[in-house]
This record gives C-alpha cells, structure tokens and sequence, in this order.
C-alpha cells in the first residue's frame, strides 16, 4: 500500500527531481517507510512513497521489466499475484523479487495493457514504456485506490491524491461548476470529476495512455474476463457459490508479511469477514470496533458478541465528542475537496487507534452494493409502487401537507426523517433513485441557495449514460451505487481515513467474480420480499447466534447535527456571515443565512444540508482564504 506521483514536462527542467520530491512528501503518511522515485531525460519523473505489507526487504519501487524499457511504480495490492507469478514463471519469467508489484510489470511485459484485467486486487499504477515513449496509468475494477491527473501548459501530472497536484500547479484551479452542483446534491463529487476544473479522476475500471512525443491521451475501460453463471442455477446452489467465493475472497485478502486484523462493527458484512479470517488463522484474531457514548448511535454490544463466537482479541474505542472534533481539520481537509460524509470522522479514529496494533484491517466494505444490502433499495421499491399508485397531483398535495409535519427539530434520523426522504424523492419521471442518492440538498433546494451563475442543470445526465437506464431495479440501483456512491463515496472515505493512519484497509466483498455473480442472480435472491442480503445472510446464517443476521443495524452515523449547534456552532457562525458571503459571491446570502440560523436555533432539524454547506465552506476558507 502506497502512494504514487507523477510528472511529464514539455520542456526539461533539472528541478524535476526536487518537484516530484515535494508530490512525495505531500503524502508521506500513505507510505511512511520507503520512497523511490524516478527520472528520466528531465522531462519525465514518477514517485511513489511505501507503506511495506508484502517483500518487506526486496519490494522497493520503482521496479523495471527485464529489458529495462519499461519501468512501474504502484500503490494497492495484488491478491493473485502468486497465481499470475507462477504462470509466468512456467512460460520461463525470471524474478528478481518476492512482491506482486514486479508481477504487474512482467504481466504488461509478457502481455501488454490485456494483462490488466487478469489482475483482481485494488491498485493504482503508473508505466513508463520507454519503447513506446508512452505513459500508462490505470485503476482497479472497483475504484478502491485513487488516481487523479490533469493537463496544464503542455505537462502532464497524476498522483493519489489531489494535494500532491496541486503542490506543482503554477496556478490554483477554478471551482468546477459541475462539481460544485455534484457535491451539494451528493455530498461528494464522483469520478471523473474533481472540486477543479481540468484536473480529473480516472475512472474506476479504465486505463490512460499518455503520447510523451504528442501530448496527446487516451482513456479506455479495462477489459475483464468473468466465468460463466448458469442464469437457471437455483437457490441451494448459489448459496453454496456466494459462500465458498467469500471464504476464497477472504483467504486471498489475508496475505500479509505484517499483522492483520479486522474492522467489526457487529453488521452482517463486518460480522462474516471477521468469522471467515478467524477460520483462516491458526490463532486469535484481532477485531477492532468503535462504540459512542450517545446511545442512539452506539451498536458496539453487537460486535463484542461477534467478538465472543468467533473467539477474536477485541478491542473497543468508545468515543464521543471531544475525541472526534479534536481532529475535525485534519480529517476533513486531508480529503482535498468538499467531502460531507460525516462517518469519515468515526472511519479516521478507529483507524487510528487498530493501526496501533496492526497494519492491514479487513473491513465489510462493499457488502451492502454487492449483495443489495442498503436501506435506500427498500426506498426505491416503495418509490416504484409509490408512484404507480398515487396520481402525480394527489401526491403534489400529500408532500405539501405533509412537509411540515414530517420537519424535526434534533438529528434523530427516525421514521419521519424517513417518510419525508420518501415524499421527497418520489419523481413520475423514472429518475428517482438519483433523488434517494442525494444526501445534500434536492435540485431544486440547490436552485434556492446557490447563485445562478454557479447553477449546473442536468447533473446527472453523464452518469445516466454510463448505465444506459434511469433506474428501476434492484439491479439499477445498485449499477448507479457502484458509479457514484461506491467510488466517490464509501471507497474514498476508506482510503483518506485509513491511509491518514498509514493503515491498509482491504474489503473481501469488493471482488469482482462477486460482482458478476450477484449481477446475474435473479434479484429476489438479493432481496427477498423486504429481506436484504438474502442469500449471504442465508449463507452464513449456521455460524451465528439464531436470527442474529437479521438484526437491524443503524450504520455508521455520527451525531453531526448537535455538534452543528454547539461546539462547531462559532464556525458555522463565521461561514454565514454577510462579508465573508458577498466576497464569496456562490450563494444567496438570505437564503443560506436562514437555513444555517434555523438549525442552529433548533427550529428545524437541517443537518444533511447544513454539514453539506459547512464542510464546503471548511475546504473553502483553507483553499481560497489562506
């Protein structure tokens, strides 16, 4: 697990060295024990920082092929790679290290950019081709590690994080309008989009190719190979399949030259990791949970039963206010863009506190996208009967009668806050599922705050043609997760926070022979009348406590709205005042004002809205204020 850099000039500049240096150490924490960089011909430098999991004594970056013509350095894990290897070595390869990233380059050596989709792990990695004078940076099925690169003045960068760019930016980028309405209708901004113009993620799933001798590029999607799925199996059968292909996901995921544990929150994924590398090890286990002193948003006894079946050391963080605002700044700010999913606060502390005892953490991750897990799939299946029910006018009315008395006061996140997220996203167009994924403001709250200058319609359309539907289905739904939520949500999360830690996080469920197999299961396996993850539940059910898979869990929440109205209540004060807004000039200033002031004055219940707007404006006054 690392980070890696990268640097193209158009003209030479013998400061390369010390440019792709500072890209470096702007991210030391991803890769505190090693660093390696390349040059070549002062125009092209790659970098990368190392944080050694596997060929702790022979792994250093970067690594070169055979010939000597083509060189990588990578960030992510490769759990076939002692498969891939020992092909290699039959057809008379020769290896010079013990590390899987040495197999990535001799796979591309022997096979070229097809070898990419033969690698299941999460990476991202960057090739110099010197034979063909070309750049290849490419990023895992899923989008586990991230990759960004932008074009600026005929140079071409990339890096795993944006702060690395932006270090060798001769100007600091434009906020992208696209973005700005992505992240206020989302909470966050999705591939290929950044918080800037023209610099950009790579997507999930895809490789670039950079020309050195035109400057020209080219992004194209990796293509997979998957086994064939008997679309006639029956349910005994695929049970059977999900069970054994998580146990083997699992197992591939333990591979370490370093101690591993496991996030348990007590949920169904984290539940069945933890029982799954605890039947892999030959001794205990390590299992690391987080409990808050608030009790509406503490679950940690479920984990310390987990912890008792699978007989695991375990070790539990209660925490509460104090100990996360603490770290308020430098949890938000390390993600380099407005991000607003409050969990990530949680995310960073039980990170920090595991990666005092271990280095690798396997966590559930991916669990609910896989096997439809997430409430917002019930959401969208009352959202079909909804409105195939209820005329368009008689609901126009049920949500105008309706909308103050569903209106709360605290952030409780009951029934009502439920309902009203219903009323809310019901859509006779077909396009609801983007609404239910909104967690920040709905289209046309956007049109009330923020300046028309900045308004970007449409948002969505770009996603609505990557998955060729509006969405209906379960299937739907959970296509449209992996696109936004996934990568540019959940997966981000996992790495800032983690890797903020220096620790590894590995998700099992995040596989995608997985993928492909629930994909063409028929859908009431996933979901069977309002069971969610039926048939992983149905898989592993024998392991646990009876009925235990069953109990409802409330997720990762953290009590961010109190918090808005008391210790963060004098920054929030500073970001609405009328100086700091006019000088700003992105929202309507009597609007905004009133939204933030009723939350804080508890008349009503704003928090997604409010933590969406504070967050912003956080990454804002750091970015553009200093």
């Amino acid at each position: 697990m690392c980070g890696i850099n990268g640097l193209i000039l158009k003209e030479g500049d013998s400061q390369l060295e010390t440019k792709i240096g500072l890209m470096n150490q702007r991210i030391l924490h991803r890769g505190p024990d090693e660093d390696g960089e390349y040059i070549y011909d002062n125009r092209i430098a790659m970098g990368m920082r190392r944080l050694s999991i596997i060929d702790l004594s022979t792994g250093k970056q970067p690594i070169y092929s055979q010939d000597k013509q083509k060189v990588i350095v990578f960030n992510g894990e490769i759990y076939n790679y002692k498969i891939l290897k020992r092909k290699l070595e039959a057809d008379g390869v020769v290896f010079n290290t013990t590390s899987d990233t040495e197999v990535i380059i001799k796979m591309y050596e022997k096979y070229g950019i097809e070898s990419f989709g033969l690698l299941d792990g999460m990476f991202a990695f960057s090739i110099h081709d010197i034979e063909l004078n070309k750049i290849i940076i490419a990023r895992d099925y899923f989008g586990e590690k991230p990759l960004y690169f932008t074009s600026e003045n005929g140079n071409f960068c990339w890096a795993s994080e944006l702060k690395s760019i932006l270090k060798v930016l001769e100007n600091k980028p434009q906020i992208s309008r696209e973005s700005l309405n992505l992240y206020f209708r989302l909470t966050y901004i999705p591939a290929p989009y950044t918080i800037y113009d023209n610099i950009y993620k790579l997507k999930a799933n895809h490789y670039l190719v950079y020309d050195c001798s035109t400057g020209s590029t080219e992004v194209n999607e990796i293509k997979q190979r998957f086994e064939e799925i008997d679309l006639q199996i029956d349910f005994k059968k695929a049970r059977q399949l999900t069970h054994d292909l998580v146990k083997e996901s699992v197992a591939s995921r333990t591979i370490a030259d370093v101690p591993i544990g496991t996030f348990l929150s007590g949920g169904v994924d984290s539940s069945i990791v933890s029982l799954c590398v605890a039947q892999e090890s030959s001794s205990k286990i390590d299992t690391f949970s987080i409990g808050f002193d608030k009790k509406e948003f503490d679950e940690s006894l479920k984990a310390r039963t987990v912890a008792q079946v699978i007989d695991s050391n375990h070790h539990e963080f209660i925490i509460g206010e104090k100990d996360l605002l603490v770290n308020i700044d430098e949890i938000l700010l390390n993600f380099d863009e407005p991000f607003a999913d409050s969990s990530s606060l949680a995310s960073y502390l039980v990170a920090h506190e595991t990666r005092k005892y271990v280095k690798v953490a396997l966590t559930g991750d991916g669990g609910d996208e896989i096997f439809g897990g997430y409430n917002k799939y019930y959401i969208g299946k009352l959202n079909s009967y909804y409105s195939r029910v209820v005329p368009k006018g008689l609901h126009n009315s049920i949500k105008s009668s309706l909308g103050a008395i569903l209106q709360t006061k605290d952030d409780k996140r009951g029934m009502r806050f439920k309902a009203s997220k219903l009323l809310k996203s019901v859509n006779y167009d077909g396009d609801f599922y983007y609404n239910i994924v909104s967690l920040g403001f709905q289209e046309n709250e956007i049109l009330k705050f923020i300046k028309p200058s900045f308004i970007k319609s449409n948002v969505f359309d770009y996603y609505k043609q990557q998955v060729n539907h509006k969405g209906s289905t379960l299937t739907d739904f959970r296509n449209i997760d992996r696109l936004l939520s996934l990568e540019g949500d959940m997966l981000v999360k996992v790495d800032r926070t983690s890797m903020l830690s220096s620790l590894e996080c590995r998700a099992p469920f995040l596989n995608k022979q997985l993928w492909n197999l629930t994909q063409h299961l028929p859908e009431k396996y996933l979901m069977n009348g309002w069971d969610k993850k039926h048939i992983l539940k149905k898989s592993f059910e024998s392991y646990f406590p009876r009925d235990f898979l069953n109990k409802s869990k409330k997720g990762f929440g953290v009590p961010v709205g109190d918090w808005l109205r008391q210790g963060l209540s004098d920054e929030l004060k500073r970001y609405i005042e009328p100086h700091f807004l006019n000088r700003q000039n992105i929202f309507n200033v009597d609007e905004i004002r009133m939204l933030v002031s009723d939350h804080l004055a508890g008349k009503v219940d704003h928090t997604f809205m409010v933590w969406t707007y504070y967050c912003f404006q956080k990454w804002y006054s750091a970015t553009y204020e200093k």
